[in-house]
């Protein structure tokens, strides 16, 4: 399995995330959970399969591994600068019908992501029914393993996305996150029944 190539470079989402923590985050934890599920899948009847598949029917440090691979993927795939501040169409209609307002909406994510104890994601889904769901998941917890929800947004909390940047300050990274989010690529996962982190 071939690693991600990001849409942008390590330096274009400073300050809100530093070129320091890209080659750490990205350059370095991601790589490594690649190369780790390569090795793991290799001889296995999952090696011919796509990313998607081999998180929804692995156990143990495969799916570890290909949750943290997927889930990187779908978390750095989100972000671009310069960034639009709020999401529009269907699903700005969606977050306001169902949050109240993307003000809201905005406290009610941020403090799932705050809230997460340890390492974890909080995520942004929809439902079967297209209606809109925050949950939060620890590790390599990730809503792709729940097939009725379709995966639109998500936060990684787990130290190594922040620490450098932000150290002990998870509000200050959360609170930056906002500022650098693709909701033209959100809102065509929002669209699409598709679940491939590089849309």
């Amino acid at each position: 399995m071939n690693p991600s190539k990001l849409p942008y470079n390590y330096n274009e989402l400073q300050p809100w995330i530093s070129e320091t923590t890209m080659n750490i985050h990205f350059g370095k934890h991601y790589t490594t959970y690649l190369s780790n599920l390569n090795k793991l899948i290799q001889g296995t009847e999952l090696e011919q399969e796509d990313l998607c598949s081999i998180v929804k029917k692995s156990e143990g440090a495969i799916l570890n591994n290909a949750a943290q691979v997927w889930n990187h993927e779908f978390y750095f795939y989100q972000f671009v600068l310069p960034a639009d501040n709020k999401p529009g169409g269907k699903l700005l209609e969606s977050i306001e019908k169902q949050f109240g307002s993307f003000d809201y909406f905005k406290i009610e994510f941020s403090s799932a992501a705050l809230s997460i104890f340890g390492s974890g994601w909080a995520w942004l889904s929809k439902d079967g029914d297209g209606k809109l769901l925050i949950t939060k998941e620890s590790n390599a917890g990730t809503p792709l393993r729940q097939f009725h929800l379709t995966p639109l947004l998500c936060f990684d909390v787990w130290e190594h996305a922040y620490y450098l940047d932000y150290q002990n300050r998870r509000a200050d990274y959360i609170a930056a996150l906002w500022n650098i989010l693709n909701w033209e690529h959100i809102e065509k996962r929002f669209m699409s029944a598709g679940l491939l982190a590089r849309m």
